[in-house]
């Protein structure tokens, strides 16, 4: 991982400044790009995996950047449903930077992409101080996670556009209410949107679409 922090600068304010590089960049390009953050074993792989194939078979390009801290299953998996995409591995950080994604963009075709989705390292801490340019950012959770996500994690659930509550075809067997996390969800940010999914069976990929504006 790069470091960003330049003779004592505020990392924010240099965050802030990659950050909207990235974003000249990519609408310079005419890509969406969507941030795609979430704690391990939420379903960001899976959703991302499912919009993929909407996108494709609707005639756009799609490319993807896979953060994990090892390996590259995710990256395969995506390759494997047709996205250009760039494996990252982030070691012991616990997140994506600005810098970061700004070389592994320069290794895709984005002349030729239509959409971006960078999938975040898997948590729910980390990335909310780490804006990466993109024209949105979504936090997926499950219901097996429990219903108090939100009360836990308000920052990042604050800053983000739009909430996706996953696996809600297991709500009833551990004991969830979905509303419940909707209701949080819209008291510590008033202005983004809660779409409901089960990427397991294709459920809600549609209103996620729409709510990305894709």
């Amino acid at each position: 991982m790069h470091n960003v922090q330049v003779h004592g600068e505020d990392i924010l304010k240099r965050q802030l400044e990659l950050a909207e590089k990235n974003r000249r960049l990519l609408e310079g390009n005419n890509v969406i790009a969507i941030s795609v953050m979430g704690a391990i074993g939420s379903g960001k792989t899976s959703l991302i995996e499912r919009m993929i194939d909407r996108l494709i078979a609707d005639g756009r390009q799609v490319g993807t950047i896979a953060a994990d801290s090892a390996g590259d299953d995710d990256h395969r998996r995506f390759l494997a449903h047709g996205a250009n995409s760039i494996n990252l591995n982030t070691q012991d950080d616990c997140h994506l930077d600005a810098h970061t994604v700004d070389h592994a963009v320069s290794h895709l075709p984005m002349e030729t992409l239509d959409v971006l989705f960078i999938e975040n390292v898997g948590n729910l801490i980390c990335p909310a101080d780490f804006p990466l340019g993109t024209a949105k950012e979504m936090v997926v959770i499950s219901t097996t996670e429990g219903d108090d996500m939100v009360r836990k994690h308000p920052k990042i659930f604050a800053q983000t556009d739009i909430l996706v509550l996953n696996k809600t075809d297991l709500a009833d067997a551990v004991g969830v209410n979905p509303e419940r996390i909707v209701s949080d969800y819209a008291a510590v940010n008033p202005h983004g949107t809660a779409i409901l999914t089960d990427a397991r069976h294709n459920a809600g990929i549609d209103e996620l679409l729409a709510a990305l504006g894709l």
